[in-house]
């Protein structure tokens, strides 16, 4: 009795129809000329952290001191993990001798770290979140980084970098990698949002969605309901709602780039509020809430910070933090109207008492 061959399975090579990621930047950029060449080459060295990083992490667990904490804190006054310090030397690493940026700012670092060698051609600022999520390195849950890039600004003479206090508009490109079951890359230039995957085996990332659109509307609302007491009423409100409607699912990871992803893939709602006592919230501006917002729009969805656009926000300081309701326009206009009804609500109760 003969047995029926065993259906064949064609791996992905690199060929024709494999755009790599240097690749695609040029194609997006649709251009040769120095900047175009300096940004793709931005994106590798980014990509090169990514792989370095990667790779820590899937061996984590085998090496000694690379999980755990440092015992230190960070200027935000959140304990240092170990792998947050391996990744942001990573990042200052692969950009110090590529003659590329001027400064790189890191939400692990109280002020920028500059390369005076690059300035004079490098006129370019890397900001990112080289772990985000850090929390879940030691349980072996997902992870990300998160990265923003901006044209420097004037000279910076006093090392304060003063002209990264502007808004999310100025933004050149922003995206993130998250270290999952796989290594995923997702970008945008203000040309839509790509994503691509690292093949191990090629030690490349290959383009996996092109002009990726975020659903009008989504079941996921993704929040950290622990805080619920911690919230305004406005925030307690909606939550109500969607647990008493059909068709919403919580899920939240404790990883913004994961939870995130989740979004811009299946649709819903993100959320990270302020509290009463801190009503700025606890995520970035320039290192989390801005890049996502910039992806965000550029797929079709909303960021805001329930009461302004995201990208509308200009920081006062370079660690300056936000309120943050992101994904899918629907769902986050949903969250802002509980917010502006308890807000006139507020007005009206205030008029009375003071008539």
């Amino acid at each position: 009795m003969q047995h029926p061959e065993p259906p064949i399975v064609n791996e992905h090579s690199l060929d024709r129809d494999c755009t790599t990621l240097s690749r695609h930047v040029l194609q997006q950029l649709s251009s040769f000329n120095p900047e175009a060449q300096d940004i793709s080459a931005i994106m590798n060295r980014i990509a090169l952290a990514a792989k370095l990083v990667s790779r820590r992490l899937s061996k984590a667990g085998l090496m000694a001191g690379a999980l755990g904490f440092t015992g230190e804190t960070n200027v935000q006054g959140e304990s240092v993990k170990k792998m947050d310090i391996y990744a942001n030397e990573v990042f200052i690493s692969v950009f110090k001798q590529s003659g590329l940026v001027c400064r790189l700012a890191s939400e692990e670092m109280e002020k920028p770290y500059y390369i005076p060698e690059n300035c004079p051609v490098g006129r370019y600022t890397l900001l990112y979140d080289p772990i985000d999520g850090s929390s879940n390195v030691d349980i072996n849950l997902n992870v990300g980084s998160i990265f923003s890039l901006r044209q420097q600004q004037g000279e910076d003479l006093d090392g304060e970098a003063q002209d990264l206090l502007q808004s999310g508009d100025r933004q050149i490109a922003a995206g993130y990698v998250l270290y999952g079951p796989s290594t995923v890359l997702v970008y945008s230039l203000g040309k839509g949002v790509h994503s691509f995957i690292l093949d191990p085996s090629l030690g490349e990332f290959i383009l996996a969605g092109e002009n990726i659109k975020i659903p009008h509307h989504g079941p996921v609302y993704s929040v950290n309901e622990g805080n619920y007491w911690q919230w305004n009423e406005s925030i307690r409100e909606y939550i109500r709602y969607v647990h008493r409607h059909e068709g919403y699912t919580a899920r939240y990871s404790g990883a913004l780039v994961g939870d995130f992803h989740r979004i811009l893939l299946q649709g819903g709602v993100f959320l990270y509020p302020g509290t009463v006592q801190k009503p700025e919230g606890k995520l970035r501006l320039l290192y989390e809430s801005s890049p996502l917002a910039f992806l965000t729009e550029q797929a079709g969805g909303k960021a805001s910070t329930g009461e302004q656009r995201i990208l509308d926000v200009i920081p006062d300081k370079l660690h300056a933090r936000t309120p943050l309701v992101i994904g899918s326009t629907k769902d986050v206009e949903l969250v802002e109207s509980f917010i502006q009804d308890w807000t006139r609500r507020q007005l009206e109760t205030e008029s009375v008492t003071v008539s």
